[in-house]
């Protein structure tokens, strides 16, 4: 039913494959992370501290091996833990563990600039650099 309904609406070759996608690979994920490359990550003030968080690519993490980050101009070699892939399920890039932040904290104002990288679950490395002012969330 499906298919006649994409063939009639002329969606054939885009329908069909989207639907059988679960985004846990680096094939699938890698367009989506290059294409919003500027959402790897965000700053936010609170309650006295700088958040960083990594919620971003966390939600696509199931196409990665890793998260590497470095802060003012350091080298990206600290890795940033990710909660597993709920493989099996509906959803495998879900965020459902309270033992896993999207964040981590440093002092008020004392993020300046990251230095991102991530490893595609195809051993393939992208990195990005952000200045704070590009990352801060209002």
């Amino acid at each position: 039913m499906l298919k006649h309904l994409c063939l009639a609406l002329g969606l054939a070759g885009l329908a069909a494959p989207a639907l059988a996608q679960q985004f846990t690979t680096a094939a699938e994920v890698r367009p989506i992370l290059q294409a919003t490359r500027a959402n790897w990550v965000a700053v936010r003030e609170y309650e006295g501290q700088d958040l960083v968080y990594f919620t971003h690519l966390l939600s696509w993490r199931c196409g990665l091996m890793g998260i590497k980050f470095g802060l003012n101009g350091a080298e990206a070699t600290q890795f940033f833990p990710a909660e597993p892939c709920h493989d099996g399920t509906a959803q495998p890039n879900a965020l459902s563990s309270e033992a896993h932040f999207p964040y981590f904290t440093m002092p008020l104002g004392s993020v300046q600039s990251l230095s991102v990288t991530i490893i595609y679950d195809d051993g393939v490395e992208e990195s990005a650099s952000f200045e704070r002012a590009q990352v801060l969330m209002p």
